[in-house]
């Protein structure tokens, strides 16, 4: 009778230990969708977007308001064209809002953090975001320094 409630014991924790590491997991992999009802799309285009995936946040002074949707390549501006789905209720972004792409936390997560600019006008569905900033990415950043170190080391 004893190592019958044990097993059950057992078990009941091994299913509560499993549903915490799927909930961690989509946590983790941002695959739980982003809803808050109604939403709107607006583009912006970057020179590059490394590290930057679909679902992944869009904030406005650190406060999630949508997700990115879409990730293309246009071949004729050779330019990355990212989708931003942002909710409805912030409908009253400035026009000459700026993004940018930032790196969040130790694991190096990529999201796009908008900016307010000053316009009356706010953005409608399908606008283009014009001011953008690309992704800052490691290996370009150490290779300007080498150059510049190995430069001055010349001089």
């Amino acid at each position: 009778m004893t190592s019958r409630t044990v097993e059950i014991g057992v078990g009941i924790f091994v299913a509560l230990g499993m549903a915490a590491l799927f909930m961690l997991a989509m946590k983790v992999s941002n695959l739980a969708a982003y809803r808050t009802g109604p939403s709107y799309e607006v583009t912006a285009r970057f020179e590059d977007v490394s590290g930057l995936k679909v679902r992944s946040p869009v904030t406005m002074a650190g406060v999630r308001i949508g997700r990115v949707k879409a990730i293309e390549f246009d071949d004729e501006a050779l330019q990355a064209v990212v989708t931003l789905e942002i909710a409805q209720r912030h409908n009253r972004l400035p026009r000459d809002t700026s993004a940018s792409i930032y790196t969040a936390g130790l694991l190096g997560e990529k999201y796009i953090g908008l900016e307010p600019g000053g316009e009356e006008e706010s953005l409608r569905p399908g606008d283009q975001i014009r001011l953008t900033q690309d992704s800052m990415v490691l290996e370009k950043l150490l290779s300007q320094f080498i150059a510049k170190f190995l430069e001055d080391k010349r001089q």
